[in-house]
């Protein structure tokens, strides 16, 4: 078993396989890369593009070649020094699964009904799909209702699909039915494969998805670590501001949505907030304060998604359904952190008590439950604040308050512009080691390239707002929709008209200002289909153009201190060279191996990544992170540090460089660390103080390593 160093996100589809994953072994060994992190591996449900509806848990899925293939791909990728890291849905899996259709069929007494966190109605489940006046079919033992098919007779009810389901599921996902991963039995029951891949030695490390869905996260930690040895592991946890992984979770770390927003941060000016809220706010007419579009939209989350939830919620807190939506609404972060039968930890009560600060006298009762109640009260309030947050900050005020878009991230806060060096240095300090660390996943809203060109425009709002007043004259649609759909077109460009209308679309339905999922508009979607296919024939790319030297720098800086700050950095699929994709399924899109570059930007990229990558795999694994301070005019104008004890290696990137090219480095320098230095991207040594204006004379970024001569 190693511990990975760094790893390499690949998406298994259908189409894209172990068998193919194997093919590019030698590739990515070249890379730099330690491990091969995979989407979920088990059994999904047929053409399933992201693996995470998972059907059967005692099988790896067969479309990727199943359990010989797997064996086969971790052979070759052995043979060229990759271990593996594998992705596992311990909250939840896909309704259409056998285990669930027998306890549809015998009800309570099913010996998997303790594996499903169901609701019994009357010795019955409610099962939302109803949807028109279609009488459901008895044929033989099944009960046909469109594609749906149940066991005849069986324990369920048949309820319109706006209701709600009878159990847990994944936020508003009803086809997503939550496990009790707390009970052992089910634990073991869903992990079986993977503990055995694990026993083998096939497997070195593993990714969590969704702990917040989880009853006892801190308790299946611990668990998955007695049983798995100790292997590396990182949880999808988002954190909000300066909110920290609890201590006591047995792993090591996250899978760096902080690590993303305070590295996006730095190259961010702050200076561009005031004229960019101000031409957000007057070609929207949303309000200044983005506090109250997250409180309103959380809101109306709940009362369109979540009315199950909060229902049962009230009932184990014996409080009014009104008054658990106005708590669940204030709270600012996914998860409290509360055991049940343990005194809460003093930040869990600082959270709560803040957050009821802003309600009704009435949330009292739940406070105290929230807090200090039954194991039903305490777990019910955990479970819901995060598919509130999710689906009400994530999924629809980040689509309505959007002044810079480059901001909109998971966990990001996109009314914060800008970090400094000084904080961002702070944040490594406290970083845990082997925390992962990314740029770009299969969630993120907006590739990271698309993000480096965002944030040049924090830089020149003024130039920005000139061409969105001259491509508005132009063209015009949706004044809810219109500026992040000019913000976006111009990060991503070029793009097809069928990517940017699909996107939009998305955009759309998530702000649910005009339309939603829930609630679609033919001729809306019409009319938003002409605007995209208009759009994307104005002369959008001669700006692009203009910003993409300032765009480059950010995206090469971004990515060299990502690969290089404290943790393990991750690289998404096919981000070694440029991408700008949007949000999914954008971003999931096929990506063709090996990655030639067609751009210098690309030839840049993949410069930077590769050299990073090999110099992480030879630096001992926690190398210490040293601050390293610019002296002169242009001083804050460049992010700098030194990894390993006896410093090993420079990372050098530049900031702001809209700002910078106005005033040139001029005699500002740089203090390396005693000895000499290597430069791995533009060639030469180093030595002492130098200029910037000589280190980053050929690249925006200098990486150096130590050369003893």
């Amino acid at each position: 078993m190693s511990r990975p160093v760094s790893t390499y996100r690949l998406q298994l589809t259908p189409d894209f396989g172990f068998a193919q994953v194997a093919e590019i072994a030698g590739y990515l060994r070249d890379l730099g890369v330690s491990h091969v992190y995979l989407s979920p591996v088990l059994q999904a449900v047929p053409g399933s593009r992201h693996g995470y509806d998972v059907t059967d848990h005692s099988r790896i899925r067969e479309e990727f070649g199943g359990t010989k293939g797997f064996r086969e791909m971790a052979q070759r990728l052995a043979a060229y020094d990759l271990g593996i890291v594998l992705d596992l849905v311990p909250n939840h899996m896909n309704t259409e699964n056998e285990l669930f259709r027998a306890v549809l069929r015998d009800g309570p007494a099913s010996p998997y009904a303790r594996w499903f966190d169901i609701e019994w109605d009357g010795g019955k489940v409610a099962l939302p799909v109803l949807g028109d006046d279609t009488e459901p079919v008895v044929d033989g033992d099944v009960l046909r209702y469109h594609e749906h098919e149940f066991p005849h007779p069986g324990h369920y009810r048949l309820v319109d699909w706006r209701e709600g389901p009878g159990y847990r599921r994944f936020f508003d996902v009803s086809t997503l039915i939550g496990l009790r991963a707390e009970d052992p039995e089910v634990l073991f029951g869903t992990h079986e494969v993977i503990f055995w891949l694990l026993d083998e030695g096939l497997v070195d490390g593993l990714r969590i998805d969704h702990p917040d869905g989880l009853a006892d996260p801190r308790g299946y930690l611990e668990a998955l670590r007695a049983r798995s040895g100790g292997v590396w592991t990182v949880v999808e946890k988002i954190l909000i501001g300066a909110e920290r992984l609890p201590r006591d979770w047995a792993c090591d770390g996250t899978t760096g949505y902080e690590a993303l927003n305070r590295v996006n941060g730095l190259f961010v000016d702050p200076e561009g907030k005031a004229p960019l809220v101000e031409l957000f706010t007057r070609l929207t007419g949303e309000p200044e304060d983005y506090r109250a579009v997250m409180t309103r939209a959380k809101h109306e989350v709940i009362d369109l998604f979540f009315g199950p939830e909060v229902r049962r919620l009230a009932r184990a807190v014996s409080c009014t359904p009104a008054a658990a939506a106005e708590l669940l609404a204030a709270m600012p972060v996914y998860r409290a952190y509360v055991v049940p039968g343990e005194p809460p930890p003093r930040e869990s009560v600082e959270i709560v008590e803040q957050a009821a600060a802003t309600c009704s006298p009435a949330v009292r009762p739940l406070v105290q439950q929230a807090l200090y109640g039954s194991p039903e009260a305490i777990i019910r309030f955990q479970q819901a604040c995060g598919p509130v947050m999710a689906k009400g900050v994530e999924d629809t005020a980040l689509y309505r308050w959007f002044p810079l878009s480059c901001l909109n991230e998971v966990g990001g806060e996109p009314d914060l512009f800008g970090l400094s060096a000084e904080e961002f240095h702070e944040f490594c300090a406290g970083m845990p080691p082997h925390s992962m660390t990314t740029l770009s996943t299969h969630d993120t809203k907006r590739s990271e390239d698309v993000r480096a060109r965002l944030a040049v425009l924090s830089e020149m709002p003024e130039e920005w707002a000139e061409a969105v007043s001259r491509w508005s004259a132009e063209v015009s649609f949706d004044r809810h929709l219109d500026y992040l759909a000019w913000q976006n077109l111009m990060a991503a460009w070029p793009i097809s008209a069928e990517r940017f209308t699909g996107y939009l679309l998305k955009a759309a339905r998530e702000a649910k200002t005009a339309i939603s999922w829930m609630r679609p508009d033919p001729g809306y979607e019409q009319r938003l289909r002409a605007f995209a296919e208009a759009a994307v024939r104005l002369d959008v790319g001669r700006f692009t153009e203009r910003i993409d030297a300032h765009a480059m720098s950010n995206s090469l800086g971004a990515k060299l201190v990502q690969l290089m700050m404290p943790g393990v950095p991750d690289v998404y699929q096919g981000n070694e060279t440029t991408d700008f994709s949007l949000v999914d399924p954008d971003n999931r899109r096929p990506v063709s191996f090996p990655r030639e570059p067609a751009t210098e930007w690309d030839s840049a990229k993949l410069l930077v990544t590769s050299q990073a990558l090999r110099l992480r795999r030879r630096l001992e694994p926690a190398a210490p992170y040293t601050p390293l301070h610019a002296e002169g005019d242009a001083a804050e104008h460049v992010i700098a540090f030194a990894r390993g004890a006896r410093p090993h290696a420079v990372a050098v990137a530049t900031r702001l460089p809209v700002r910078l090219a106005r005033r040139g480095w001029g005699a500002t320098t740089l203090a390396l660390p005693a000895g000499h230095w290597r430069d791995l991207l533009a060639g030469g040594l180093h030595t002492g103080r130098i200029p910037l204006a000589h280190l980053l004379g050929t690249y925006p970024v200098a990486l150096l390593e130590r050369h003893d001569l």
